[in-house]
């Protein structure tokens, strides 16, 4: 049926006439995830309104900033939450996902714990400090009826929680003695793993393994992807001339040390220390891009070179070293380079009998006194000897190698006008005691050309009077 109407108000009349009330549907707005906020609103209040009267709809604006996000799950009228385990929402915090540790992310992510928020508190007893009866408290004590009642407030509770939280997360790690510790704290390389395993009846007595290395590889296979695993290196010796060392891999680091460590026992090699203290002499020693300059030193001098040497030479016996590293210092081509040159090197019996001539040492402390320390069988001549024949042992031994050393600038006061002053003043105490040195090793006294002629003046005690 149709009607032609003139105007708004018969327009109106006219929806009247034909029973049409005003019911709205529910507004309803989409976000970007498909979830849907609504705004119900009943008929009766909008009964009575005009027809064409304009309504707002309700708007609710939605970020996905935070992670608690997906953890939420929109029904289709309203929201509601899906109980979560504590796990999870720590996991959303501290994990680190499949892509980021590819990249080198979440290293340290492993020192974070989650907190367990509930330790430390009982159902029941809260801030309030209340009784309630059947849940705190007993409903019956005795003979009479727990009524519920306030207690004072304990100040004490936020901060034994507090604390009963810190233990957990706050893990102090057992600090180890100075003796025990490694090259750079608690970490594997430089500490002592013990002697080798028992073979059979043999037994290492004596011998102490120190690690030189310990590091993850990754191995990519074709079936599996990447293969970690983890590498070892040690050092053993039982600080009497005889070490070895060896290599160790496995997917876990106790296993591949302690492979490391019976395949160092397994192959020991045994040098001729000088005194028992030291080298024979200078050395030059390379391996690959790594090259060792090593010198003797006295005793008391201590070891002066790479942390990797100074473990070898402690679990060897050597005490007084130094060394000079050029090129590239990689651990085990440092120790590769350093066994090579304890290796060759000879003592100085051999020297004597390959030269055909006597090794004399000069010492400063000796006043450079000359000291035979080996002599051939049959010693050549002086005009059996070449033009060009090495005689320097230093240069005999180092194969015709020269290290480099740093230059040595004077004393910046040596430029001042008090330090002319100063050697003025102590001019007549020139060579004075290599002077008194000499007198007492030629006469066995100090004395001058008026001794004899004054004996009263001789130096020392004078003759006792009878």
């Amino acid at each position: 049926m149709f009607r032609i109407v003139s105007s708004s108000d018969s327009l109106l009349r006219a929806f009247s006439a034909l029973n049409i009330g005003r019911k709205t549907a529910p507004i309803c707005i989409a976000s970007r995830n498909n979830s849907t906020f609504f705004n119900p609103r009943p008929a009766n209040e909008h009964r009575g309104r005009a027809l064409l009267q304009p309504t707002v709809p309700t708007l609710c604006n939605v970020r996905e900033t935070s992670f608690f996000n997906k953890l939420k799950h929109y029904a289709h009228i309203a929201i509601r939450w899906i109980p979560v385990p504590a796990d999870q929402i720590w996991k959303g915090v501290i994990s680190v996902s499949n892509a980021g540790k590819k990249r080198g992310r979440g290293k340290g992510s492993g020192r974070i714990t989650p907190k367990d928020l509930n330790k430390g508190q009982v159902i029941g007893y809260g801030k309030a400090n209340i009784v309630w009866p059947g849940l705190s408290a007993p409903v019956i004590r005795g003979r009479e009826l727990v009524q519920q009642q306030k207690l004072p407030e304990d100040k004490e509770r936020e901060a034994k929680l507090r604390r009963i939280r810190d233990e957990m997360v706050n893990f102090k790690r057992l600090k180890l003695s100075s003796l025990e510790r490694g090259w750079s704290g608690s970490k594997m390389p430089g500490r002592s793993i013990g002697p080798p395993d028992t073979i059979g009846e043999d037994e290492f007595v004596g011998f102490d393994t120190k690690c030189l290395e310990l590091k993850a590889v990754v191995n990519m296979k074709g079936n599996h992807g990447r293969k970690r695993r983890v590498s070892a290196m040690v050092v053993t010796g039982n600080g009497n001339g005889l070490a070895g060392f060896g290599f160790g891999k496995a997917i876990e680091g106790r296993a591949a040390l302690r492979q490391a460590k019976n395949r160092a026992g397994q192959k020991l090699m045994h040098f001729d220390l000088c005194n028992g203290h030291t080298v024979f002499h200078d050395f030059h020693c390379q391996f690959g891009a790594t090259k060792l300059f090593v010198e003797r030193k006295p005793e008391g001098y201590g070891l002066k070179c790479h942390r990797a040497i100074r473990t070898v030479c402690e679990v060897l016996g050597i005490k007084d070293l130094r060394a000079k590293c050029e090129g590239s210092t990689n651990v085990q081509h440092v120790v590769k380079a350093f066994f090579i040159g304890l290796l060759k090197q000879k003592d100085h019996q051999q020297i004597a009998e390959e030269k055909g001539l006597h090794v004399v040492e000069f010492r400063p402390e000796n006043m450079n006194f000359p000291k035979v320390v080996a002599s051939p069988t049959t010693c050549r001549t002086e005009q059996e000897l070449e033009n060009n024949e090495i005689l320097d042992f230093t240069q005999y031994c180092m194969d015709g190698k020269i290290q480099l050393q740093k230059k040595k600038f004077p004393p910046f006061y040596t430029k001042f006008r008090s330090w002319e002053l100063y050697l003025k003043k102590q001019e007549y105490l020139r060579n004075q005691d290599k002077v008194r040195l000499r007198m007492k090793a030629e006469t066995g006294e100090v004395r001058s050309y008026l001794t004899e002629k004054y004996p009263e003046c001789r130096m020392g005690p004078g003759p006792k009077d009878e």
